[in-house]
């Protein structure tokens, strides 16, 4: 018998435009968000007792593998949908590194919702699916789709991206340093204010990878400086990755610590990760696509 579960598809970054703290304590932002075919993956037991496991190769970064989105998701499901349900178990493979601006535990929520609906036949555009992911974080309202979107507000303003993107294929890299992100925006607000949250005027369609990267590169991560400056091995990473030939556009994703190279082909990728990997055996390094179903 096959255990239902789902992909939490680690979120990307590929601009990241943010404003300065407003009254509420939020900073605004303006973000183009890509999903990758990687990420964590949830699994559910049926007819076992409630609770919740995590296991992988990151599974020990979380205190104690207790109570996290994952669980909170559930209990919010479970409030509006579930109440003659009999119970299950949900296992938290965690495959991404922690604190590492991917969206972890955001896709995690997300993929719990996703997971729970198919389990319960409640349609995946249930309205109040979106509430209960915006209840429980800016970023989960994005990964509960996990389609390229782009993001504005507090991160949960969503509107279209451009129609067509070509297919994106890309390194990430992680040094192996969690990057606090409360950290990084209080490192941000102590920098001489920036251009804030403008959003750029894109292209309907971009055709090519090169061009994408291109029209990327003109654009950037308002918490890279910041967040390099608190921790000097995200500038490792990027150096790394921009020397080599493949890449042809590199930049941190999120809060980092994990930085992203786009290259042209899946082979480029490939070839890229496995030399990285070489070099850099204490680095997480994985290639992938982004992007798409």
């Amino acid at each position: 018998m096959q255990i239902p579960q789902q992909l939490a598809r680690a979120k990307i970054n590929l601009f990241l435009h943010v404003g300065a703290k407003q009254a509420d304590g939020y900073h605004p932002i303006c973000s183009l968000m890509v999903f990758a075919d990687i990420g964590d993956q949830l699994h559910l037991t049926s007819d076992a007792p409630m609770g919740f496991s995590v296991c992988g190769p990151f599974a020990g970064a979380l205190a104690g593998g207790g109570e996290n989105l994952v669980t909170d998701a559930r209990d919010l499901f479970l409030e509006r949908f579930g109440q003659t349900r009999t119970s299950f178990a949900l296992t938290l493979e965690k495959r991404l590194p922690i604190a590492a601006g991917l969206g972890g535990g955001s896709a995690d929520a997300a993929a719990t919702l996703r997971l729970l609906a198919a389990e319960y036949g409640v349609d995946a555009a249930h309205p109040a699916l979106d509430a209960i992911a915006r209840r429980l974080g800016a970023d989960v309202a994005a990964c509960l789709a996990a389609r390229t979107v782009m993001a504005q507000g507090r991160g949960d303003d969503l509107t279209s991206a451009p129609p067509v993107l070509p297919e994106l294929h890309a390194v990430l890299v992680n040094p192996g340093a969690p990057s606090s992100t409360p950290a990084v925006y209080g490192a941000f607000d102590a920098l001489p204010p920036g251009p804030g949250a403008d959003r750029p005027v894109l292209p309907a369609n971009i055709i090519y990878a090169r061009d994408a990267a291109a029209l990327f590169a003109t654009l950037r991560n308002d918490l890279e400086a910041p967040a390099v400056a608190l921790q000097p091995l995200i500038s490792d990473a990027l150096h790394a990755l921009a020397a080599q030939p493949e890449s042809l556009l590199t930049r941190m994703s999120g809060s980092g610590a994990t930085c992203f190279a786009l290259v042209e082909t899946a082979a480029d990728a490939q070839r890229l990760a496995a030399r990285l990997s070489a070099r850099h055996p204490a680095w997480w390094v994985h290639a992938c696509r982004l992007g798409g179903p």
